[in-house]
């Protein structure tokens, strides 16, 4: 065998999102792109905003001589500066450009953090259901994923969290809004993770990180409100991208944030840096990170979203299917009409829907919904949705 052992094990697991994809595609090929609806893919529908084709065109006719060239790896400053300032305006809290380390999208803010405060079989808490790639991440640097599942209406479990950390835990991975549930988690949740992360510090004397996966985060629908990690746990940090406010997901830009008031915050941004290097990323694409001080203020239509929400829901609810309120993101988590999930979603295929399975996402019964397509698919998939429930 040419590969390695864990990389061909790990290609059997494969994601659920991807597998559906690919099937997505043949079906498109042998019956027609309109004859099938995919809602397996969480790829952002929104197209980028005028501002940032404005900008790009604009930056593309006048380059700055030397932009194409290499920076200091955790980014240009000026852009780091304009992150700081925008995470400023909306947290209530001081960061500086130091705070800061561009990325190539979340993901790879994620894995750089991972391999910055990771040692073997150390442990990072993940809660389920989640996203699938964040096992991938933390084993990628060693780490031991412990999985713990949420409680009745998909929110982080304090208590189960309280007796699940050890001696060996890093960390926890929080995802809100969250994928695949939609749901958004409370100011009062996050809190008392705080409270919980900062109660096992003083127990285990280890410092233990708060991550927030958070590229959804303003795409939050009213009454909701996103939580701030920043004013609930001082060892906190962001890792999000402009993928999907911006609809840049091909782009891969993001950052890292640490809280200013993180203990070791000089010693991370110095481990974020160098871990961006080696890993390989080696810097953040230039052309984005010259492009993001010019629109870090505007966003995609949420109401593109939202009124997509809105129609799967009044739809779904209608035909009987429940799921908990998605308050943000594009994501709609329903309880299988059938205990098995995967079972469903292939009777799904017979109508040419595709959703993926939540055995995927660590919690079987349930089944993802990815709403941002265009209004015709979702139209064509409630017809498929009522025919498969009331069979």
């Amino acid at each position: 065998m040419s590969i390695s052992k864990k990389i061909s094990e790990s290609m059997k697991n494969q994601s659920w999102i991807r597998e559906m994809f690919e099937l997505g595609n043949s079906l498109k090929q042998e019956y027609g792109e309109k004859n099938v609806y995919d809602l397996s893919l969480g790829n952002p529908g929104s197209e980028p905003s005028k501002e940032f084709i404005k900008s790009i065109q604009s930056l593309l006719s006048n380059p700055t001589p030397g932009m194409h060239r290499y920076m200091p790896n955790a980014g240009y400053p000026a852009t780091r500066d304009a992150v700081a300032n925008h995470l400023s305006k909306i947290f209530n809290v001081g960061f500086s450009f130091e705070n800061i380390i561009m990325t190539c999208g979340a993901g790879g803010s994620l894995n750089v953090i991972l391999k910055s405060i990771l040692d073997y079989k150390d442990e990072i808490i993940i809660f389920s259901p989640f996203f699938p790639e964040y096992l991938h991440y933390v084993e990628n640097h060693g780490g031991n994923p412990i999985i713990i599942p949420a409680n009745e209406n998909f929110l982080p479990d304090v208590e189960t969290l309280q007796k699940s950390i050890t001696n060996k835990t890093k960390g926890i991975i929080i995802n809100s809004p969250n994928n695949p549930t939609g749901v958004v988690y409370p100011q009062s949740t996050i809190d008392e993770i705080g409270i919980a992360l900062t109660q096992a510090e003083e127990k285990y004397g280890n410092t233990i990180h708060l991550i927030s996966d958070e590229p959804y985060a303003r795409l939050v629908y009213k009454p909701y409100k996103n939580p701030s990690i920043f004013s609930a746990y001082t060892n906190s940090i962001l890792a999000t991208s402009f993928s999907k406010d911006l609809s840049l997901a091909g782009e891969r830009i993001g950052y890292a944030a640490i809280n200013p008031n993180h203990v070791s915050r000089n010693e991370l941004i110095n481990a974020f840096t160098f871990s961006n290097r080696i890993l390989g990323f080696v810097n953040a694409p230039a052309l984005m990170q010259n492009i993001i001080p010019k629109i870090i203020d505007s966003i995609v239509d949420v109401s593109w979203y939202e009124n997509k929400r809105n129609y799967l829901m009044k739809n779904l609810i209608e035909l009987g299917y429940e799921f908990p309120d998605p308050g943000g993101a594009f994501f709609i988590f329903a309880k299988s009409p059938i205990p098995n999930d995967i079972e469903f979603v292939k009777n799904l295929l017979e109508y040419k829907v595709l959703v993926t399975p939540g055995t995927g996402f660590g919690k079987q019964g349930y089944f993802r919904i990815s709403y941002s397509v265009e209004d015709w698919v979702l139209e064509g998939a409630i017809q498929g949705f009522s025919k498969v429930i009331n069979n």
